[in-house]
């Protein structure tokens, strides 16, 4: 099956192609031609993947799905949230400043308590699916490992002692929140392609 995702984000691609097995041939907009800057103005993680598959569709007539992610400090009252990608309004989607930004909003706080969650719309033969995936932790004091993106060095799972960027790759794509929502998405299509 041959499907769009909606996203520029290179990180998240490859991390969605690694989840989804050969049986889903994964399309990026670069693939179809879109360059364009797709607006992210939702006030929830639901609206802003909903904004972006329904603009694949609106203007290339094709099927797509989308993905918002959002990591929730609990301390911080749910942000960075929908925010997390310009948390640091000082740059533009600089994950360096916004991890400073975070750790410095959270300073010495003893409830680091925090979950990242992804939502992902799906939009096939003109109707809206969605999916959530979401994953508990906490926020380390300091950035550890070299791996992943955005917030993955300051991120510990529940049950795990180290970053998602410590754990590595292979790890980090069967526990996240990504992967969670990736394989009900990929449950979802298989489903549909038997009938």
């Amino acid at each position: 099956m041959k499907i769009v995702f909606a996203t520029n984000n290179k990180h998240k691609l490859s991390e969605i192609k690694k989840i989804l097995s050969e049986d889903f041939e994964i399309i990026s907009l670069e693939d179809i031609g879109c360059h364009e800057e797709i607006p992210e103005t939702g006030t929830t993680l639901e609206e802003n993947a909903r904004l972006k598959s329904s603009y694949i569709v609106d203007h290339y007539h094709i099927d797509c799905f989308a993905d918002d992610t959002g990591l929730e400090v609990e301390a911080l009252n749910g942000e960075p949230g929908v925010y997390s990608a310009r948390y640091d309004d000082t740059t533009d989607h600089d994950s360096e400043a916004n991890i400073r930004k975070l750790l410095r909003k959270l300073g010495n706080n003893s409830n680091r308590k925090a979950r990242f969650r992804t939502i992902i719309s799906l939009i096939i033969n003109g109707k809206e699916y969605q999916f959530e995936g979401c994953i508990e932790g906490h926020i380390a004091l300091e950035k550890t490992g070299t791996g992943g993106f955005g917030y993955d060095s300051i991120f510990i799972p529940e049950n795990y002692n180290k970053s998602f960027a410590s754990l590595g790759e292979n790890i980090k794509n069967k526990i996240s929140h990504r992967a969670i929502a990736v394989n009900k998405l990929a449950k979802f299509l298989n489903d549909i392609s038997l009938l």
